[in-house]
C-alpha cells in the first residue's frame, strides 16, 4: 500500500537513502498493512534543505495564488474523501462513516485557511510626530515542523499543513508510524494541487530521532506538535535551544457536567457520540463524569441502555459504530487501567473486558464504572479510551472546584437547560474550550487548544495563523 509513496521531499516521493522500511498494522486484523518508508538523517537533511528553499518560493507567492492553490487542495480532498477515509479506517481503526467525516473536517480547514492568507491585515498608528508613520505588518515565521499523532491524522495534519501554507510558510510534516499512509495521500493531494516543490516536505520513521534533528535545525522557526504533555514537554525543552516558536496542542482529561434541569436524553446522546468517538482515543474526549447526585441513577440507566446498542467492529463494516483500539500496546494499557480502578475499589456496570466473538484485533468493550472517587487513577490519568467513570456532586460550586482539580485543561463539557449556569460554567472552567449542551468543539472556524499542561496557542480560528507569523513594526520618518 505505500509503494507509491516514500520520503516527499522537493516535491517528488523517493526511497529513504538506505531504503528502510517498517511495519504498519491494521488494528481490526492485527494484519500487516504494507511497510512504510523509514527515513535517514541524511534524508532530514535533505527535508530540510528543500523547505528552506521552498521558503523563498512561497513567501513570494502572491496571497491570492496561495489562496487559490490551499482551496484546490480542500475540493481534492472532498473528491477523494472514499480514498483518504479508507487509509485512516485500516490504519487508526475507526468506522468508515467517522473516518469520512474527518475528511469533511479537514477539507474545511483548508478551506477556512484559504480564504485567511487573503486576510493578513496589517496596521497603521497613528505617530505621535508630524513627519513620521508607524506601520505594523506580519511576515511568514519561516519553515515550521509539524508534528502529527496518529488518532486524528487527516484533521491534525491539515491544520498545522494549511495554517503555514496560508502565512507563506514552508512546511516539514512527520506523521505517526502508525499512520503514515494517511498523510502521505494527503501530501500527495498538495503536490498534484499546485503547491511549488519543497513548500510541502514529508518525513516518514522514528519520531523521536526525526523530531530531534528537526529541533536541532536553525532551519526549523516554528514547531506545532499535537501529542502528550511527557512528549511536549521534552519538545520545548529541545525548542529552548533555538528559541524557536511553538504551538502545542497536548493531553486533556475533560469533565463532563450533566446539571439536574438538563434533558438527559439528550445529555446521554452528547456523552455517547463525545465519549465514543474513536473509541474515546480523543484528546477532548469526556473522561471524568459528574451527574448532579437526584439524576444520576436515571442518567447511568439511559446512558448504559443506548451504550448496549453500539455495534462494535471492524471500522470497514458498514453497521460498525465502535471499532478497535489502535494498537496493542493501547489495549494493555486500557486493561491495566481498568484492572487498577478496580482494585482502587470502583465497581463495573458494563464492559470491563475485551467483547467475545473477536479471534484477531484490538477491541475493547466501552466500559462504565460507578463508585468512582476524585483520587483514583482513572481521575487523573487521561484513560485515551472507551472507559467511563461517573460520579455524583451535589452543588454547583462544588463541581466546579472538583471539574478544575486537574493539571490539564482542554476542554469541559456542560449540560443545562439554564441560561444563567451555562454562563457561569462556561467562564469558570479552567479549560481552553467549552461545550455547553452540544458535543461538537473542534471546527474549522473556531480557536482551538487548552490552558495550564494541555500546552499554549490556538489551532483553527483567525487567531491560528497569528501563530506562523513574525510581527514586524517600522518607525518611517517621511522626510529624507
Amino acid at each position: 500500500m505505500y509503494e507509491k509513496f516514500g520520503q516527499f521531499i522537493d516535491g517528488k516521493w523517493q526511497p529513504s537513502e538506505k531504503n528502510e522500511t517498517y511495519e504498519v498494522i491494521n488494528p481490526a486484523t492485527e494484519e500487516v498493512l504494507g511497510h512504510a518508508s523509514k527515513a535517514t538523517p541524511i534524508d532530514v537533511d535533505k527535508a530540510l534543505k528543500s523547505a528552506e528553499k521552498g521558503l523563498e518560493i512561497w513567501k513570494q507567492t502572491p496571497p491570492w495564488q496561495r489562496s487559490y492553490i490551499i482551496r484546490r487542495i480542500a475540493d481534492k480532498m472532498r473528491e477523494k474523501q472514499d480514498v483518504l477515509a479508507k487509509w485512516m479506517t485500516l490504519e487508526v481503526g475507526k468506522p468508515f462513516a467517522e473516518a469520512k467525516g474527518e475528511v469533511g473536517g479537514a477539507a474545511d480547514i483548508f478551506e477556512w485557511n484559504a480564504e485567511e492568507t487573503k486576510r493578513i491585515y496589517g496596521q497603521t498608528v497613528e505617530s505621535r510626530f508630524a513627519d513620521t508613520r508607524v506601520h505594523v505588518y506580519y511576515q511568514p515565521v519561516g519553515v515550521v515542523a509539524a508534528l502529527t499523532p496518529w488518532n486524528f491524522p487527516l484533521v491534525l495534519s491539515s491544520r498545522k499543513i494549511s495554517t503555514a501554507l496560508a502565512a507563506g510558510c514552508s512546511v516539514i510534516v512527520k506523521p505517526d508510524v502508525i499512520t503514515p499512509g494517511t498523510v502521505m495521500e494527503l501530501v500527495d493531494i498538495c503536490r498534484e494541487c499546485g503547491v511549488p516543490p519543497g513548500v510541502v516536505n514529508l518525513l516518514s520513521g522514528d519520531p523521536p530521532s526525526i523530531s530531534q534533528q528537526l529541533i536541532s535545525s536553525d532551519i526549523i522557526k516554528k514547531i506545532s506538535v499535537t501529542g502528550s504533555t511527557r512528549v511536549g514537554k521534552l519538545i520545548l525543552k529541545q525548542a529552548a535551544d533555538k528559541v524557536q516558536r511553538v504551538t502545542m496542542e497536548l493531553s486533556g482529561h475533560s469533565p463532563f457536567i450533566v446539571f439536574d434541569d438538563a434533558d438527559l436524553n439528550k445529555a446521554t446522546d452528547m456523552a455517547i457520540s463525545s465519549k465514543f468517538r474513536n473509541n474515546g482515543q480523543v484528546c477532548i474526549s469526556p473522561n471524568r463524569f459528574y451527574i448532579q447526585e437526584n439524576k444520576k441513577n436515571d442518567f447511568i440507566n439511559l446512558f448504559i441502555e443506548k451504550t448496549k446498542k453500539l455495534k462494535i467492529g471492524n471500522g470497514m463494516d458498514t453497521d460498525t459504530q465502535l471499532g478497535p483500539l489502535t494498537t496493542q500496546k493501547r489495549l494493555n494499557e486500557v486493561e491495566e487501567l481498568v484492572e487498577k480502578t478496580k482494585q482502587e475499589g470502583a465497581k463495573v456496570l458494563l464492559g470491563g473486558k475485551r467483547p467475545a466473538g473477536f479471534n484477531k484485533g484490538f477491541y475493547y468493550e466501552p466500559t462504565v464504572f460507578d463508585d468512582v472517587k476524585d483520587s483514583f487513577t482513572i481521575m487523573k490519568q487521561e484513560p485515551f479510551a472507551p472507559l467511563v467513570p461517573i460520579l455524583s456532586f451535589k452543588s454547583f460550586d462544588e463541581v466546579i472546584e472538583r471539574a478544575n482539580d486537574n493539571d490539564l485543561g482542554l476542554c469541559s463539557y456542560i449540560c443545562t437547560n439554564s441560561m444563567e449556569k451555562a454562563h457561569r460554567a462556561s467562564e469558570l472552567m479552567e479549560t481552553g474550550t467549552v461545550a455547553v449542551n452540544t458535543g461538537f468543539v473542534a471546527i474549522a472556524e473556531a480557536p482551538f487548544g487548552g490552558i495550564k499542561q494541555t500546552g499554549y496557542g490556538r489551532e483553527g480560528g483567525s487567531m491560528a495563523i497569528k501563530d506562523y507569523l513574525n510581527v514586524k513594526y517600522t518607525h518611517l520618518g517621511i522626510k529624507g
